[in-house]
């Protein structure tokens, strides 16, 4: 079991997805993943966010849709040391800072901002809650992608915000992707949506995925849900991926590893 009780600086470690319909997606995700998804301790107090649960762990949030004309979607938070010091970094690297700092009770402090290439990412100072408890493991978070038509400008955006460095042949992956790394261990991917010939409708985006036994099966299962195939199954170095969506069209991937990708997971 890959549980987890602290991140290093600059690894990414919480996801969360806003939703028109908290439980249609708790049902959706549960069924498909076995997740129990709770409600917090004070839902009045937290909007009525509410936590995935694995095997005893917290591995992610699903929230309300907070604005009107907000997409379904899964966002991706980034653990740091010190946020307004990140926030700081994120304005003179160019980044657009979409929300200041700010507390979430005792669990921890956050921001969003969007990278220069649009991808809008989050930041987690945590608390309480120092992000995931479970990962790696069929069901939970496995692997964290920034997708952008710009990578030179993410790689330097990134590198002055987190110290992230970049390496385009680490798992031979093929061209196209890069492998983010910190202190020289991977912690994330990055595609080139033009190299590998994306439509342009489709933005810079950070994409998650989770583990899974049988991707193949996970298709069909997804599928038998209300959810939506956006890449059918393909073999990769690391295992074999789909990216899928839920009934609401917020994306997702989904990774059977390698036993190769396994023993190096971060």
């Amino acid at each position: 079991m890959s549980e987890r009780t602290s991140y290093e600086p600059g690894t990414p470690c919480w996801i969360d997805l806003g939703t028109p319909d908290q439980d249609a997606a708790a049902e959706f995700y549960g069924g498909l993943f076995g997740w129990s998804v709770e409600e917090g301790e004070d839902p009045e107090a937290t909007g009525g966010y509410r936590v995935a649960m694995l095997k005893g762990k917290a591995i992610g949030g699903v929230m309300k849709l907070m604005e009107e004309g907000q997409p379904p979607a899964w966002s991706t938070y980034i653990s740091v040391a010190d946020a307004d010091e990140t926030v700081a970094k994120v304005k003179e690297a160019g980044g657009n800072v979409l929300f200041e700092v700010m507390d979430v009770l005792d669990y921890g402090r956050q921001s969003f901002f969007a990278d220069p290439t649009g991808a809008i990412v989050g930041i987690w100072q945590p608390g309480k809650n120092i992000g995931a408890g479970l990962v790696n493991e069929p069901g939970a978070l496995s692997w964290n992608e920034l997708n952008t038509r710009d990578p030179e400008s993410a790689k330097r955006f990134y590198g002055a915000v987190f110290g992230w460095t970049f390496d385009d042949e680490y798992r031979g992956e093929g061209p196209g992707y890069t492998t983010i790394l910190l202190g020289g261990n991977p912690v994330g991917g990055l595609l080139d949506l033009a190299a590998q010939g994306v439509p342009e409708e489709i933005p810079a985006h950070w994409q998650i995925y989770f583990a899974v036994e049988d991707t193949d099966a996970t298709v069909e299962a997804a599928k038998q849900r209300g959810g939506g195939v956006m890449l059918e199954p393909f073999d990769t170095p690391v295992g074999r991926i789909a990216i899928l969506h839920d009934p609401f069209a917020a994306s997702f991937g989904v990774i059977a590893l390698s036993e190769e990708a396994q023993a190096k997971a971060p």
